[in-house]
């Protein structure tokens, strides 16, 4: 069965920099597009980022390029996302994606979720 099990959440202070990282299992992860989507305290499910066959097919928004960046390694099935010179704003929960079908409107009911990584961005 699919699992996705993200780690490496935590707190961080404004201008700090966190990897996370989603341990993958139960699908052929090498050929699977992945995301990671997040939602921060009473706002909706937002987009983060989106990569595809490899680490030079990646999709970031505007509001988040330059700041996040996703990677993957398909010899160890893991999914990362690395985020520097983090903000106040950034603090919600970061989830891992797999067969999201709306980067738009992310819905919680399609696909499969990890069960989400609390990152918190305070002084």
């Amino acid at each position: 069965q699919v699992q996705l099990v993200e780690s490496g959440g935590g707190l961080v202070q404004p201008g700090g920099s966190l990897r996370l990282s989603c341990a993958t299992s139960g699908f052929t992860f090498s050929t699977s597009p992945m995301y990671w989507v997040r939602q921060a305290p009473g706002k909706e499910l937002e987009w983060v980022s989106s990569i595809y066959v490899d680490n030079t097919h990646t999709y970031t928004p505007k509001s988040l390029q330059g700041r996040f960046t996703i990677s993957r390694d398909n010899a160890k099935n893991t999914l990362y996302l690395q985020m520097t010179s983090l903000k106040a704003e950034d603090t919600a929960v970061y989830y891992c994606v797999k067969d999201l079908d709306s980067v738009s409107h992310p819905n919680r009911n399609r696909g499969f979720w990890g069960q989400g990584a609390q990152v918190t961005v305070s002084s």
